[in-house]
């Protein structure tokens, strides 16, 4: 795979920096995780492919087993807001010194400076500080956040794993690994480029929920069907707007212009009157191999059976029987192969890193009764 051979050292934390470590791991890195004492499951079950190490990092001999750690290893990823990792005498200037190729990935959510550098935040409140929270929301409604997927995943996790390849890339010129500040405040803002670069081309113009792009248009918005799914509409274009008119069972001269904002509103509820009126299933029937931009929403349970998905391949099962989506992108000679087999138990590779690392049986062993490290290893009842 396009990662075997690089070596990750995870520290544990909630969503965006498992997910950055996932998705590494999928592409063929040795991912690490390092897990806190008394940490029972990862919430976020994002740990295909990984292993797990439990040490206490706030205790002086736990600090120095990651410092061992990241002696041997190509990227470190952190979580914690600015300054932990210093107090921790584990940050960069200290791992960098003993391994100067170390890329040190450093994931928060208002980036290592500025005022709000060390304030606690959740995806919304950077989805709010990015301006783009503003601009998602029904006309007339408050803005809503669209789930914890722009922050915490695409501008968080997503972007610090652009990041890290990137500093990969560059180690094979230069030698030498560098620090990597990941906001995902400043992620997101970066995702919604377009929407800074388009202010001026009209898309814009109207107040929020009654622009083409952000639900207002009747051409690109979703529509209840007689038994209670829903059909995504996305005929933007003359052309494909004119074949969602044929299969609606409309005539384009008895309507206003496609672009006539002012009857939008009333051509919003013409659409959905006759949406309502055939099922999800009809509707697919009728849009199916056309260009009219309309398909079925499709909910998880229906997603891993539909055809084209299934063509694909796009979503894998694991030893549990757990369906997730595939890695994506396909490459072509070097794809994604994730593991299928269940996700580690925490700590239950704690004593097997430590071996790798040089420690003895005894060094292990007092470890553990000094609570410096936990080992939970699999247990089998016969």
């Amino acid at each position: 795979m396009a990662l075997r051979g690089i070596t990750v050292v995870e520290l544990g934390g909630l969503a965006p920096v498992p997910f950055c470590g996932m998705v590494l791991a999928d592409f063929g890195a040795h991912v690490v995780r390092v897990d806190r004492p008394g940490t029972r499951s990862d919430p976020s079950g994002l740990a295909r492919g990984k292993r797990s190490l439990v040490v206490d990092l706030k205790r002086p001999r736990g600090a120095a087993v990651l410092r061992r750690l990241c002696a041997q290893a190509d990227v470190l990823l952190e979580p914690f807001r600015p300054g932990v990792m210093e107090r921790l005498q584990l940050g960069p200037e200290i791992l960098q010194k003993k391994n100067p190729r170390l890329i040190y990935g450093r994931l928060s959510g208002f980036g290592q400076s500025g005022r709000f550098s060390k304030a606690a935040g959740h995806d919304i409140n950077y989805l709010a500080l990015s301006g783009v929270l503003s601009r998602i929301g029904r006309s007339g409604e408050n803005p809503y956040a669209p789930l914890n997927l722009l922050a915490d995943f695409g501008g968080g996790g997503l972007m610090c794993t652009m990041g890290i390849i990137m500093a990969l890339f560059e180690r094979t010129r230069s030698g030498k690994g560098q620090v990597i500040d990941a906001s995902m405040v400043e992620g997101t803002a970066y995702l919604s480029s377009f929407l800074w670069k388009t202010q001026e081309a009209g898309l814009w113009d109207q107040p929020r929920g009654q622009n083409v792009l952000d639900g207002g248009a009747p051409f690109y918005t979703t529509y209840r069907t007689a038994d209670g799914g829903f059909m995504a509409v996305g005929a933007l274009e003359p052309q494909f707007y004119e074949l969602l008119i044929k299969g609606l069972g409309l005539k384009s001269d008895e309507l206003p212009n496609q672009m006539s904002i002012k009857d939008w509103p009333e051509m919003k509820k013409k659409f959905a009157d006759i949406f309502a009126k055939k099922t999800k299933a009809e509707w697919c029937q009728i849009f199916d191999g056309t260009d009219a931009c309309v398909t079925p929403v499709l909910t998880f349970e229906e997603v891993i059976h539909h055809g084209h998905n299934k063509d694909r391949g796009s979503f894998i099962t694991d030893t549990e029987q757990r369906v997730s989506p595939r890695p994506a992108p396909l490459l072509s000679n070097t794809p994604a192969l994730p593991s299928t087999k269940r996700d580690p138990f925490v700590g239950e590779h704690t004593e097997q890193i430590l071996k790798e690392l040089g420690f003895s049986q005894k060094e292990i062993i007092q470890l553990k009764l000094d609570n410096i490290v936990e080992i939970h290893k699999l247990s089998v009842n016969l």
